[in-house]
């Protein structure tokens, strides 16, 4: 696994899937809010006109020569739970990002957010 600090040097940096293809360009990170280790990339996707962050989870990512490359498939992660480029994760929708991987949510122990964006 590699550190928060090593990810945040890689934005703006290509985003692909396991078969090497683009998905979309790595914008930020999300940290566990237990842990503070890093668990979600928000990836920039869509028209130029149309942008918009999905994200994805960062089990099993690597980074490689001039990309991060992730467990999930295109596909999938474009079919993400999205926001506006500006915009942010408001709390009811977090169960909905884990949903979409098949990850288990469960909040913190007195209700907190289980993601933080850093």
């Amino acid at each position: 696994m590699f550190e928060a600090g090593d990810i945040r040097d890689w934005r703006g940096h290509d985003v692909v899937d396991p078969e090497g293809h683009r998905i979309g360009v790595l914008e930020s990170v999300y940290v566990d809010t237990g842990t503070d280790v890093p668990s979600f990339a928000t990836v920039t996707v869509g028209l130029p006109t149309r942008r918009r962050l999905v994200f994805v989870p960062l089990t099993g990512a690597t980074v490689g020569p001039g990309n991060l490359k992730v467990a999930y498939g295109k596909k999938t992660v474009r079919k993400a739970p999205s926001i506006d480029v500006d915009g942010e994760l408001l709390a009811p929708d977090e169960p909905k990002v884990f949903a979409h991987y098949e990850l288990d949510y469960v909040p913190g122990v007195g209700g907190e957010r289980r993601i933080a964006r850093r």
